[in-house]
């Protein structure tokens, strides 16, 4: 199940950023009045959680510095609402996902999967799967992306708890593994040179004199995306192994245009490099 459970999120993943990066979203966030591309991001990523302001917004989102977050926070919500933020990112994925048709199914695959998902200690996913489901079909699988991309993310922030791993920290690891560039990592998340460089001290012999893992770094690396995987398995024992065996062959066709137009990076923040697996 893990290794399926790995394979859904390569899928779902790939869809879901569609938010971050498509200039539909970010025309949607500064129609709102959103200055800049953080403070769109953080508005319509926080939304689900309501009105909250910096400090609650870096802890859960766990890898940004808080100075990134506060120059978004809380003034975002002098210029809309959280309900507001909602509707126009619903809209703009509607909007993004056009061309794409038949996807009831798997929008039905996928929303059973979410609202299977287990959220005690889990508020990004909780605050996503109490949403309503939307209309469109293309909408309702973009939202049910978000709850399962979040409850992975909070069960993955978990882990990283657990092991000792703090957010500057987890991004130095993610760069040694050669999965994000360290250096987008570092000046997107706003972490400043001398945080960072402790940040890196603190992993002591993970990482070689170049930033790359070391053997003991890559031991440590994947016992965290083990972790994460198996943390991660709830809502595809939920939905069984046919079907989500089932979803993973219906996302893979919007999956792989949607990386076919260059909008998700490669490589990128998230990690994640698409092979089309």
């Amino acid at each position: 199940m893990d290794e399926l459970t790995r394979r859904l999120w390569h899928r779902f993943e790939v869809i879901h950023d569609v938010v971050y990066f498509d200039p539909r979203v970010a025309a949607a966030a500064k129609a709102l009045g959103l200055r800049g591309y953080w403070m769109g991001y953080f508005a319509f990523r926080a939304a689900p959680l309501g009105p909250v302001g910096p400090a609650v917004v870096t802890a859960v989102f766990y890898g940004f510095h808080r100075s990134r977050v506060e120059r978004a926070l809380p003034d975002a919500w002098t210029y809309t609402t959280p309900e507001a933020a909602i509707a126009a990112r619903e809209a703009a994925i509607d909007e993004a996902f056009a061309d794409f048709t038949g996807l009831d199914e798997a929008a039905d695959l996928a929303w059973r999967a979410a609202q299977a998902a287990d959220t005690a200690g889990r508020p990004l996913a909780a605050a996503n799967q109490a949403l309503p489901r939307p209309a469109s079909p293309r909408v309702a699988l973009w939202q049910a992306t978000a709850v399962l991309r979040e409850h992975r993310g909070d069960g993955h922030n978990a882990v990283l708890v657990a092991r000792g791993i703090g957010p500057a920290e987890a991004h130095l690891l993610k760069g040694g593994a050669g999965e994000s560039d360290v250096d987008v990592l570092r000046t997107g998340r706003g972490w400043p040179d001398d945080e960072w460089a402790r940040a890196r001290e603190r992993l002591g012999d993970l990482l070689d004199a170049d930033g790359r893992l070391t053997a003991a770094g890559r031991a440590e690396h994947d016992a965290i995306e083990a972790a994460t995987d198996r943390a991660a398995r709830r809502p595809w024992e939920a939905l069984g192994e046919a079907d989500a065996t089932r979803l993973l062959d219906l996302l893979h066709p919007v999956a792989a245009a949607t990386v076919g137009t260059g909008l998700v990076p490669q490589p990128n923040p998230v990690g994640l490099t698409w092979t089309g697996a």
